[in-house]
């Protein structure tokens, strides 16, 4: 005779069959996972930095991970939108590009700053030794701006000088897009340009720091003379079409990477970040409505 509890027992295993069934079938379908991160720094920081986290995915999910450096930010944006890019760690304005585009991508995870919060600025750099105080002491000069689909690093820049009635390619001598964070620092330290936009977080942590830990600059050599109201932290999205158990499980193990693979999380962050945390697409929103206007301002003007 079946009991309650025998049926109990018969559900849970038809269930966990279910399940199990189920996890095959999508490492039947995706034998490999690719997975890419905008081309913030140069590529071999992008692969130092974040291989040990597709290696963490790799052993989490069952299924390989495989981490793909892009040479630009459209790249990703790109590859994502043909699906063949599978994760991918953007940048808000970037992930914002993504969405109006039309790639079918869905944030699930937002990267936390060292003091708890879900944001960073925007700060512009001249060198120490100039005599550079505000932005509009800069006219006739060059300026380093990062990539077209850079949010610090080229579209909060663009709506901040609109509201000071700058347009950059008419107030500046030249405005060269270095490619990434570190180059735009480089041409800075270089003379290629006499100012340049970049990622900042706190005192504590900015892509300058990165690079003064790497021994490819020194802060000291920098002072920023403009900093970006708060903009939302970047995100990582997948494509929408993966199957839902699939979701499911690259979200927990990224959610989870901080105490499982905390070797793997501190390599990408270096301690100066908090575990990610869970997020959706109305964070990001207002981004969407930034690189709208910051493309209205293009067409007015070309």
């Amino acid at each position: 005779m079946i009991n309650r509890r025998m049926m109990l027992a018969l559900a849970a295993g038809l269930a966990f069959s279910a399940s199990a069934a189920s996890a095959q079938d999508w490492k039947a379908k995706y034998p490999e996972l690719v997975f890419a991160k905008v081309p913030d720094e140069n590529a071999s920081g992008t692969s130092d930095r974040w291989t040990p986290l597709t290696e963490y995915l790799s052993r989490e999910l069952g299924t390989k991970v495989t981490l793909r450096i892009a040479n630009d930010y459209a790249a990703v944006i790109e590859g994502q939108r043909a699906g063949n890019i599978h994760i991918a760690m953007y940048g808000p304005a970037s992930y914002a590009r993504a969405y109006i585009v039309g790639a079918k991508v869905e944030p699930f995870a937002i990267e936390v700053s060292g003091d708890g919060t879900k944001g960073y600025y925007s700060v512009l750099y001249v060198k120490s030794d100039s005599g550079y105080k505000d932005i509009k002491e800069l006219k006739g000069k060059n300026l380093c701006l990062v990539d077209p689909n850079s949010t610090s690093g080229n579209n909060v820049p663009r709506f901040a000088m609109d509201k000071m009635g700058i347009d950059p390619e008419k107030f500046f001598s030249k405005v060269v897009y270095s490619g990434s964070h570190e180059n735009a620092v480089i041409g800075l330290a270089q003379g290629t340009c006499d100012a340049a936009f970049n990622w900042w977080n706190d005192e504590k942590e900015s892509n300058l720091l990165r690079m003064e830990r790497k021994g490819m600059a020194k802060a000291a050599d920098f002072r920023v003379i403009f900093k970006s109201e708060q903009i939302v932290n970047s995100p990582m999205a997948y494509l929408g079409s993966l199957p839902a158990d699939l979701k499911a499980a690259i979200k927990k193990a990224v959610l989870e990477v901080a105490t499982k693979d905390k070797a793997a999380f501190d390599k990408i962050y270096e301690g100066k970040q908090q575990p990610f945390v869970e997020v959706d697409h109305k964070a990001y929103e207002p981004v969407v409505d930034l690189i709208k206007f910051v493309d209205s301002i293009r067409k007015q003007k070309s």
